[in-house]
């Protein structure tokens, strides 16, 4: 009998063992599932419970920060991925999402440092580059913002955010027309996205003096649902109203 009940023992374990990644995947998804019907604070806590289970699976780090982040509980995210970066090491898709929220929260050095250990793996990662240039801009160095760009514009020549961030490098460089080429190029790839209306009607309005062209844009990102397009276009039209009857 000794011999069967070690066989049952053994059996047992091998199912419990299975059984483990299991739970963890059905936890996964019933996180993700939350996520998506926007239940983020139930989201949060099955996916709390998910990377316990297993730690060792980066998406669901990304997953539970992602909600962190939706309830406004940025500092808490951050930490959920410092926690998974140690549990994963140089898993990239944890490192960009690091890198991307130390920049949300304007701590951009650390970001840069980031992106930069994430491009050390992946040079040829576009989002990293577009991460690191965006961040680079925001501490004033436009050269290596430039270079980077420039690589991620080769690697993904249709990747409209690629030319939306080389516009607001070429904004602060002052290269106006060069901007308004950029912003033309991201409008044509994407004509949908109304923040590159905002920014090229910025632009003409702010430093090429062009307010009809400023207009015809924020009237576009307005239709599209931009309030601060429509902030602008409301502001053009007092500006005229006062302009022709100085006693409105």
């Amino acid at each position: 009998m000794k011999p069967c009940r070690l066989v049952y023992y053994v059996a047992m374990a091998v199912v419990l063992t299975a059984a483990t990644p299991s739970f963890a995947q059905s936890l996964m998804e019933q996180g993700l599932a939350a996520q998506k019907a926007k239940n983020h604070q139930q989201a949060v806590g099955v996916l709390g419970q998910a990377v316990k289970e297993n730690p060792h699976r980066p998406e669901t780090w990304r997953a539970r920060a992602q909600s962190l982040v939706a309830l406004g509980r940025r500092e808490e995210a951050l930490s959920d991925l410092t926690l998974g970066l140690a549990a994963n090491p140089k898993d990239p898709a944890l490192l960009l999402s690091r890198g991307k929220l130390l920049g949300d929260l304007d701590r951009r050095p650390e970001a840069i440092a980031a992106l930069s250990e994430l491009l050390a793996l992946k040079p040829k990662n576009p989002e990293a580059l577009k991460e690191r240039a965006e961040n680079l801009i925001n501490e004033g160095d436009l050269d290596q913002a430039m270079a980077d760009l420039a690589k991620a514009r080769r690697l993904a020549p249709n990747d409209p955010w690629v030319y939306h961030k080389t516009g607001m490098a070429d904004l602060c460089l002052n290269r106006y027309e060069r901007a308004v080429a950029d912003f033309s190029t991201a409008i044509r790839l994407s004509p949908q996205t109304p923040l590159f209306y905002f920014s090229r009607g910025e632009l003409y309005l702010r430093h090429l003096h062009n307010r009809e062209k400023a207009r015809a844009d924020f009237k576009k990102g307005c239709t599209l649902g931009h309030p601060l397009c429509c902030n602008e276009l409301e502001m053009l039209k007092s500006a005229e109203t006062k302009t022709t009857d100085p006693e409105k």
